[in-house]
């Protein structure tokens, strides 16, 4: 049910649709009042929400900032959040715009941080294919010389959610020692964090695949970006999440 909930969910919150929702009423609308007050309302939000400055502000506040692993500290293993790769739509996959979480893990595992990968993530789709992103993941891993001894692969979980449930299962299954890496988006990793801790996962963050690592103000930042409305949903999509994982879950 929480998994259709999140997709729903995500659905409603494309800040696009809304503006064009906006947009819609106020061209059909009879009534000039109410036509003026929606064209008002698109408008302001379209600008609002493709505006790179306030969400670089968000984005620098939401983030978390990236750790160094001290070059004594060895971990068992490194928890790679799945949402890297996609389905290709002919039985294989593609590396995506996240792809940083795989560089990041198998950096990791080829410099002895950690001993193991422990790649999670099944198909998140509401209706899935046969592609399942853990099992895939293996076998580019393969391709790359990693043993399939170092590997544990989880290709079941849709969501963060049970990301943390099954990979907790599958540690103590091979009885790896906490506490555990994990590896997802700065984005992504406030609300990983307090999901894998709510399931009793020791883990320690090691963010990827960053936005920006400083913030700064520029003249184009002021200006209509299209990039941005895409970032807002992301970030307003893991708000929501977080209060709701933590106070409803």
């Amino acid at each position: 049910m929480f998994f259709i909930f999140s997709k729903v969910l995500s659905f409603l919150m494309n800040l696009l649709l809304w503006v064009f929702a906006f947009l819609l009423i106020a061209l059909f609308s009879k009534n000039v009042k109410r036509k003026r007050k929606f064209l008002l309302a698109g408008i302001i939000v379209l600008y609002i929400f493709s505006n790179s400055l306030l969400l670089n502000l968000v984005s620098w506040c939401w983030d978390i900032r990236e750790i160094t692993v001290p070059a004594d500290k060895k971990y068992t293993c490194a928890i790679v959040l799945g949402g890297f790769s996609s389905d290709d739509g002919n039985g294989g996959g593609f590396f995506n715009s996240a792809a940083d979480r795989f560089i990041q893990g198998v950096r990791l595992q080829k410099t002895g941080k950690v001993s193991h990968l422990l790649i999670t993530g099944g198909n998140g789709l509401l209706r899935p294919s046969g592609f399942r992103e853990a099992d895939w993941v293996r076998e580019q891993l393969r391709e790359m010389q990693v043993a399939d001894s170092c590997v544990l692969s989880e290709p079941k979980s849709r969501n963060t959610i049970e990301n943390a449930a099954f990979s907790k299962e599958l540690l103590q299954q091979h009885k790896l020692k906490a506490p555990y890496l994990l590896v997802t988006s700065a984005f992504h990793m406030r609300r990983s964090l307090m999901i894998f801790k709510k399931q009793g996962v020791d883990v320690v963050a090691y963010p990827c695949n960053f936005s920006s690592r400083r913030f700064s103000v520029s003249a184009d930042d002021f200006l209509p970006n299209a990039g941005a409305l895409a970032g807002w949903g992301t970030y307003i999509k893991e708000a929501i999440g977080y209060v709701v994982t933590r106070y409803f879950k």
